[in-house]
C-alpha cells in the first residue's frame, strides 16, 4: 500500500507537469484549473514579483503564459516531498527548453510548492521559485508590471 506522500505524488505530479508544459506553450488554464481559488493563495514567481490572493494569481498566469511558447522540454525534478492529511509539498528542480519572448531558452529553477487538498482534490496553494544561485542567466527576462 503507498503511503501519503507516494499517493500524492501519484496523483499530482502527472497533472502538474503536464499543466507547466501548458503554460510553458501559452495555455495558462490547465495550471490554473490546478490552483485553489479559494484564499489564501500566493505566488512568488522566478520573474515576478509577490502575487497573494487568486484575482492576481490568475491574472499573473495569463501574463506569463503570453510570453511563453515552444516548450520542448519539461521536467520537474523531485528533491524531497511530503503529505499528511490535507497539506502536502514539494521541492525540487525545474528543467525546461522553451521561447521566451521569442527567443528560445534553457533553464533551471529552484520551485517549492505547498497543496492543500479541497473536496477531495489536491490543489495548489503557494508556489515559489528562483534561479538556483549556480544557474547562469540566460539574458531572458518576463515583462511584468509591478502592481505594489
Amino acid at each position: 500500500m503507498p503511503t501519503q506522500t507516494e499517493a500524492f505524488l501519484a496523483d499530482m505530479l502527472p497533472r502538474q507537469t503536464a499543466a507547466e508544459r501548458a503554460i510553458h506553450d501559452g495555455d495558462p488554464e490547465p495550471r490554473a484549473a490546478l490552483w485553489s481559488q479559494a484564499d489564501p493563495v500566493s505566488l512568488f514567481g522566478a520573474w515576478l514579483p509577490i502575487r497573494t490572493g487568486w484575482a492576481e494569481v490568475g491574472e499573473a498566469f495569463k501574463r506569463v503564459a503570453a510570453q511563453f511558447a515552444d516548450s520542448s522540454d519539461y521536467r520537474f525534478e523531485v528533491v524531497a516531498a511530503g503529505a499528511s492529511g490535507d497539506l502536502a509539498y514539494t521541492i525540487g528542480f525545474e528543467h525546461n527548453t522553451v521561447s521566451i519572448n521569442g527567443r528560445p531558452t534553457t533553464y533551471t529553477l529552484r520551485a517549492t510548492h505547498v497543496y492543500r487538498r479541497e473536496n477531495g482534490e489536491w490543489k495548489i496553494v503557494h508556489r515559489h521559485a528562483d534561479r538556483p544561485p549556480d544557474e547562469p542567466g540566460t539574458g531572458e527576462t518576463l515583462t511584468v508590471t509591478h502592481s505594489r
